[in-house]
C-alpha cells in the first residue's frame, strides 16, 4: 500500500508525463529573448551606455534556447505521435520556422564580435529558413484539413524569417540572394496580410488564446523597413512607407488595449516580445539614420515598454510553470 501511494504521489506531484504536452510554441520564449537582446545591444551602441548587458542577455538566451530544444528533441523521441500531431496542426506547425530565426537573429547579434561566427550561424538560419519555407507553404497549397478559423497572425511567422536574411545577408553573401529572400517574405507578407484580415473583419473573432498574435501583424513591416535599409544603404521612399504602416499598426494595437488585458496568460502572451523589440530596433534605426530628436524620445519610450513587457511576461511564465498551469492536455 505505502508503495502504491509512493508511485502516485510522484505521478501526481511530478508528473513526468508532462512532456508529452510540451509545446513547440515555447520556441516564441526564446525568440522573444533574442529579440530582447538583439535591442539591448542596439540601445547600448545608440544611446553609449556606460554599461553592457546584451551579453550576458545573450548567453541566458542560448542557453535556454538549448534546453527548450533538448526538451523537445526528448519529446521527439518518447512521444513522436504527439509531435506528428504539432507538425499537422494547422496552427502549431508555424513555430517550428522560429528555429531559423533564431540562428538569424544570432548572427545579426555576432555582426559586432565576431564576423566568422555570424557568417556560420547566418548560413545554418538560411538553410533551416529556406527548407521550413518550402515546406510550410507546400502544406498550405496541397491541404485538405485548413479552415478560415485556423488561419491567424502566427501564419506570419515561417515567412516573416525570410525578411529577417537581408540584415545580416549583405554582409556575408551576394545581395542578390538577400533580395531574393526579402522578395518571398514580402510578397508572402502582403498575400497572407488579405487573408489575415479577411479572417478578423468578415469571420469569427480570434479566441482569447490567439489574441496576443495580432501583435505580430506590425512586425514584418518593421523588419522589411529595416531589411530595405540595409539592402539599399540608406532609407529610401518604400522604406519609409514600410516602417510608418508597422508604427500604426502598432499604436491600433496599443488602442485594442482593452482585448488583451481580459485574457488569462497563455503563452501565446509571447508574441507580445518580439514585434515590441523589431518596433524598438526599427526606432533605433529611424534615429540613427534621420537624427530627429522625436525618434530619440520614441526609442527611450519603447525601450523603457519593451523591458516593462519582458520582465512581466518572464514572471508570468515562471508563476504559470509553479502553478503547472502549461505543458497541460490542451482542448482542441
Amino acid at each position: 500500500m505505502f508503495k502504491i501511494n509512493i508511485k502516485k504521489r510522484v505521478r501526481g506531484e511530478y508528473n513526468f508525463d508532462r512532456l508529452k504536452n510540451f509545446p513547440n510554441s515555447f520556441l516564441s520564449i526564446t525568440l522573444g529573448l533574442i529579440g530582447f537582446t538583439l535591442a539591448w545591444q542596439k540601445a547600448e551602441h545608440i544611446f553609449e551606455l556606460s554599461f553592457s548587458l546584451s551579453s550576458y542577455l545573450f548567453y541566458f538566451s542560448i542557453a535556454l534556447s538549448f534546453l527548450i530544444i533538448f526538451i523537445y528533441i526528448l519529446k521527439i523521441f518518447k512521444y513522436p505521435a504527439e509531435v506528428k500531431k504539432e507538425f499537422n496542426h494547422p496552427i502549431k506547425i508555424n513555430f517550428y520556422p522560429i528555429l531559423a530565426k533564431l540562428f538569424l537573429i544570432s548572427s545579426i547579434i555576432y555582426l559586432s564580435t565576431n564576423i566568422v561566427i555570424s557568417k556560420y550561424v547566418w548560413w545554418i538560419g538560411v538553410l533551416i529558413q529556406f527548407i521550413f519555407t518550402l515546406i510550410i507553404i507546400s502544406t498550405w497549397i496541397s491541404h485538405d484539413k485548413f479552415k478560415i478559423e485556423h488561419i491567424n497572425p502566427s501564419w506570419f511567422i515561417p515567412v516573416v524569417g525570410c525578411i529577417i536574411i537581408p540584415i545580416a545577408g549583405v554582409q556575408h553573401f551576394s545581395l542578390e540572394l538577400s533580395w531574393f529572400f526579402f522578395s518571398i517574405g514580402l510578397f508572402w507578407w502582403l498575400i497572407l496580410t488579405v487573408l489575415v484580415m479577411n479572417r478578423i473583419i468578415f469571420h469569427h473573432p480570434l479566441p482569447d488564446k490567439l489574441m496576443p498574435t495580432l501583435f505580430i501583424l506590425f512586425a514584418p513591416p518593421i523588419i522589411g523597413f529595416i531589411s530595405l535599409v540595409k539592402l539599399m544603404g540608406e532609407i529610401n521612399p518604400f522604406a519609409k512607407i514600410l516602417y510608418y504602416f508597422g508604427a500604426f499598426l502598432f499604436i491600433l494595437m496599443l488602442c485594442q488595449y482593452r482585448l488583451f488585458i481580459k485574457i488569462k496568460f497563455y503563452l501565446s502572451w509571447w508574441a507580445y516580445s518580439f514585434p515590441l523589440a523589431t518596433m524598438t530596433i526599427g526606432t533605433f534605426l529611424m534615429y540613427s539614420e534621420t537624427n530627429l530628436y522625436f525618434f530619440k524620445i520614441m526609442s527611450w519610450i519603447l525601450f523603457v515598454f519593451l523591458n516593462l513587457v519582458l520582465g512581466f511576461l518572464i514572471y508570468k511564465t515562471i508563476k504559470a510553470i509553479i502553478d503547472k498551469k502549461i505543458c497541460i492536455e490542451e482542448e482542441e
